[in-house]
């Protein structure tokens, strides 16, 4: 069991009807893309023809920051917003869409954009589903 479940069992409220497993998903999906599109930006910064990677490190770092005060915000549970959940989660779908568009332009080149585009595609769908289960 990793931290995000195990904070989740130990909150001392009752969460309602959520559930808990998309939320643990979706949280853990939002972290791991910010950090691989943050990283994938910096592979990007070092290539040799970075002035055609430009729009792909804006994406992700657009996506990176999204992603990381998305799982951030559904890390809170004390005075809960559905609204601000929900348009959250669209933000966060839109930017991992995005980006993950962006990275699958230049994944044939370079490694690194494939494995973002994977994670972005992976965090546009947890939201998906989580957002699906708040109805």
């Amino acid at each position: 069991m990793g931290n995000v479940s195990a904070m989740l069992d130990t909150y001392p409220a009752d969460l309602g009807h959520v559930d808990r497993a998309k939320l643990t998903q979706c949280i853990e999906a939002c972290f791991e893309c910010a950090q691989t599109c943050t990283a994938c930006a910096d592979a990007c910064l070092s290539d040799t023809g970075v002035v055609e990677l430009i729009k792909c490190v804006r994406s992700n770092l657009d996506c990176a920051d999204i992603c990381e005060t998305t799982g951030r915000v559904l890390s809170r549970h004390t005075g809960y917003d559905a609204n601000l959940t929900r348009q959250m989660l669209q933000a966060c779908m839109t930017a991992c869409k995005a980006c993950g568009d962006e990275c699958a332009k230049h994944a044939d080149m370079h490694e690194h954009c494939r494995v973002c585009a994977d994670a972005c595609r992976a965090c546009e769908q947890a939201c998906k589903e989580l957002l699906a289960a708040l109805g």
